[in-house]
């Protein structure tokens, strides 16, 4: 924003990549297991997250908050960034929480002197797994079993890119390229060059795509443009879900079956998640109380896989194997990362369980909506159908 502050955090933007090198090299001489390569594209990415966005983050709350924002809402993502290259419970990930203790110490300072009073919620939506991925394991990518369980049919797989992290760079980036000042032009400059196109859809004759989110797979029949029943799948690729289901690296699989609604398929067993019914071992038995009702919201939304898989959870070590090249992980089931964190002031009601997605956001709406920052949808209007 300034001289100064530009300056200082470009300075220690490189000696956040400097402390990233020095890092790695101490995990693989101490032979530290899991680990996954720490590429040199990530150091820089570190560098960029850790200290030059949390920065800018820092700067624009600042500005808002003394201008008297209603509502602010920022994501910082230093300790997931680190966490999911390093493990979740490495030195240099608990380190990360002091930078963001320090980010909220320095906040709070600013709010004793801002136009309207300020209230503090952290939210961390997720905890993150660790363990060694399913490629260290198994010697194959998730992609690459697909395809050689398509090989008899001559099928053309393709594979998502990876863009979490980057993903989230840019996003921050997009939305300061709007601001009229310096640093508005300064990022318009960077996303023009280092602009990323979006994965592009499908191309022509591809029969299947795959994507991973640590230890959740999903696998796209692509030449469909509707969700296959699993009785669809058996008939056109007859060794696919037998291969994934049998698989070691394979905890449980859901399909949808035209008669029977979504199931879950494991080695020893299948799961009804319709009426809850279990024939001989129950797949999710180890994932917890709450997986049959989140597998049956997530078969519930529009752009689920036709296939979804999730890694086998070991339960003497709460590890699990991301299907990306990541040491900690989150997306699936399993682990620490069904932990999540909601701070919140002591004073505000709340319930004593929260659970999902759905919950946590209507939770923070119904604070917002008794602090009179968000209006209550009223009764539907004469002729409304009342349908949501």
């Amino acid at each position: 924003m300034d001289p100064f502050g530009l300056t200082r955090s470009l300075v220690l933007t490189i000696g956040e990549m400097i402390k990233e090198v020095f890092q790695a090299r101490r995990q693989r001489a101490r032979d530290i297991e899991p680990r996954v390569h720490r590429s040199a594209s990530y150091v820089a990415l570190r560098g960029v997250t850790n200290v030059l966005l949390r920065d800018l983050n820092l700067t624009l709350i600042a500005e808002h908050m003394m201008r008297g924002a209603p509502v602010i809402y920022c994501d910082f993502v230093d300790y997931d960034e680190i966490a999911h290259h390093a493990g979740p419970t490495r030195a240099e990930s608990l380190a990360s929480l002091d930078g963001i203790d320090w980010v909220l110490g320095t906040l709070e300072q600013v709010a004793a002197d801002t136009p309207r009073p300020y209230h503090f919620v952290v939210l961390s939506d997720h905890g993150q797994s660790q363990g060694a991925t399913f490629l260290q394991r198994h010697g194959l990518t998730l992609e690459a079993l697909v395809r050689r369980l398509m090989s008899g049919e001559d099928a053309d797989v393709a594979g998502a890119p990876e863009n979490e992290q980057w993903g989230r760079v840019r996003a921050l980036l997009t939305e300061l390229s709007g601001e009229r000042q310096v640093v508005g032009r300064l990022t318009s400059s960077v996303l023009e060059a280092h602009h990323e196109p979006a994965a592009p859809a499908p191309a022509e004759g591809v029969d299947l795509v795959v994507v991973a989110s640590g230890n959740l797979g999903m696998v796209y029949l692509a030449r469909e443009r509707r969700r296959l029943t699993m009785e669809e799948i058996e008939t056109q690729h007859p060794n696919l879900l037998t291969g994934l289901v049998t698989h070691p690296g394979i905890g449980f699989v859901m399909v949808r079956s035209a008669s029977r609604g979504a199931v879950v398929l494991g080695r020893d067993g299948v799961r009804h998640l319709a009426d809850g019914r279990v024939d001989g071992t129950d797949p999710l038995a180890a994932f917890g109380p709450h997986a049959a009702a989140d597998l049956a919201r997530h078969d519930t939304l529009p752009h689920v896989g036709d296939i979804v898989l999730n890694s086998p959870l070991d339960t003497s070590t709460d590890e699990v194997a991301a299907f990306e090249e990541l040491v900690g992980c989150h997306g699936g089931l399993g682990g620490w990362q069904t932990r999540p964190v909601l701070i919140h002031p002591a004073a505000w009601p709340a319930p004593d369980e929260i659970i999902g997605a759905d919950a946590v956001h209507r939770q923070l709406v119904r604070w917002l909506e008794d602090l009179g920052l968000r209006t209550r949808p009223g009764p539907p209007g004469p002729g409304a159908t009342g349908s949501a």
